[in-house]
């Protein structure tokens, strides 16, 4: 899986502690995107989706696993295989995408994750839109929903 890196215990992804996976590659390129180094395809490293789901499974603590970018839905397999994990765990999983849930549930690669996310933030950063005010969520066309 390419990556750009993973955090431990993160409180501004989700509610709780989270897991954070950065994935590599981002087709959106959102004006004032604040995680730039995660839009180069060929960028990050590759790191087998069994190490990820170890450290992951490394902090008893852990309340869920989420998914970001970059673009999690280009590598939906992958990143399904990482939900998965997160809920044989117990853990729920959210996960952050610049695509509309509408145009995901037409593409057919993105039906294996979309199966495993309890939480999608859906939606392009739009910097015209921005607010310190929202909770999870960058700019006010941004949506969280319930899956």
């Amino acid at each position: 899986m390419r990556i750009h890196s993973t955090i431990q215990d993160s409180i501004v992804d989700g509610p709780g502690l989270r897991f954070v996976v950065f994935t590599q590659g981002c087709p959106h390129a959102c004006p004032g995107c604040h995680n730039l180094e995660t839009h180069d395809p060929v960028g990050g490293e590759d790191v087998p989706v069994e190490n990820i789901i170890a450290d992951m499974l490394k902090n008893p603590l852990t309340d869920g696993l989420t998914l970001t970018g970059g673009e999690p839905f280009r590598q939906p397999k992958d990143c399904a295989k990482l939900a998965r994990a997160a809920h044989a765990a117990g853990l729920n999983v959210w996960c952050y995408t610049g695509w509309r849930l509408e145009d995901l549930q037409n593409m057919p690669a993105a039906q294996v994750l979309l199966q495993e996310i309890d939480v999608l933030i859906d939606g392009p950063y739009e910097e015209a839109r921005r607010s310190l005010t929202l909770q999870w969520r960058g700019s006010e066309n941004q949506r969280i929903i319930y899956l």
